[in-house]
């Protein structure tokens, strides 16, 4: 018994006196490492501040700016271990666990591509900035006011006060129609007038009602245009431009211009028809409703 004791206490003593002279052996790179290790993570932690403020001169989104910003001075911190570790010789294992990373990092794009493709998309979105806070925007069935514009998604406020949330991939892949840009927007009202009445006068009259809304543009003077000949009346465009790409401004243009057309059509004798029907009461047609009750019935 005493014979096993003492085989393993010299086990576990030969063991601990390699260990204590590996650690002497690597001692001052051990000491050089640490050294690399803590200037590197002030600097990195430096760079990053110094970084951040060179880099919000020339990018608006906060959060693209903190994503590059992260991306950068994760790259430094990397640097500064990698260079740590191959002081210590372990620079193989790094080459490893970065080679694993990397597939790993590649399995996961894999599962979580359509995450993947919101977030680039964002990237992008965020870089071409098609349309901010404030605007309001059109892209498929999504129609409404941008609220906030983040990464992998953008929240809209629709005219129904709902916040409608929509993946950025959806908004990168499909057409946007931004009303705000331009600072100004287009009304198209149709209008019919009958046929008796005088289409030069109809015109005057019209575009002379118009210029007194009150959200017009000073920029582009309204225009008629005559379009068709409809069913009981001749139908026309006035085409108005507004002074902002307002939904709400849109509204109150289009009601103020149906106001002022109907007031000034009253006063000048012009008449918006109502739909005209005629209807045939006999088999063959032609007859009026009388003669058909006057016929004898077998």
């Amino acid at each position: 018994m005493s014979l096993t004791m003492d085989g393993a206490w010299k086990i576990i003593s030969d063991k601990v006196e390699h260990w204590v002279e590996l650690v002497i052996s690597i001692f001052p790179n051990l000491l050089l490492a640490c050294v690399i290790l803590c200037v590197g993570l002030i600097a990195a932690k430096y760079f990053k501040r110094l970084f951040s403020k060179l880099l919000s001169r020339y990018i608006a989104q906060k959060n693209l700016a903190n994503l590059i910003v992260s991306i950068f001075h994760l790259t430094i911190i990397g640097v500064v271990i990698f260079s740590a570790l191959s002081v210590l010789k372990l620079d193989g294992t790094v080459t490893t666990l970065l080679a694993g990373a990397g597939v790993l990092t590649l399995a996961l794009a894999f599962a979580f591509q359509d995450i993947a493709a919101n977030f680039v998309s964002g990237v992008f979105i965020t870089i071409q900035r098609p349309f901010r806070a404030g605007d309001t925007i059109q892209s498929k069935d999504h129609y409404g006011v941008v609220q906030i514009v983040h990464l992998r998604h953008t929240i809209i406020e629709n005219f129904h006060g709902q916040l409608v949330t929509i993946p950025n991939k959806e908004l990168f892949q499909n057409a946007i129609t931004n009303f705000t840009t331009l600072g100004t927007r287009r009304l198209d009202l149709k209008v019919g007038v009958s046929y008796g009445d005088d289409l030069e006068k109809v015109e005057r009259v019209t575009l002379e009602a118009v210029k007194n809304i009150s959200v017009l543009s000073t920029d582009k003077p309204p225009k008629l245009f005559f379009d068709v000949f409809g069913d009981s009346s001749i139908e026309c465009s006035v085409l108005i431009w507004l002074q902002s790409g307002a939904q709400s401004v849109l509204w109150q243009g289009r009601s103020e211009a149906i106001k002022l057309i109907k007031k000034a059509y009253d006063e000048n004798d012009i008449t918006i028809p109502f739909p005209i029907r005629t209807l045939d009461f006999g088999i063959k047609g032609g007859e009026k409703l009388s003669e058909v009750w006057e016929k004898p019935r077998p």
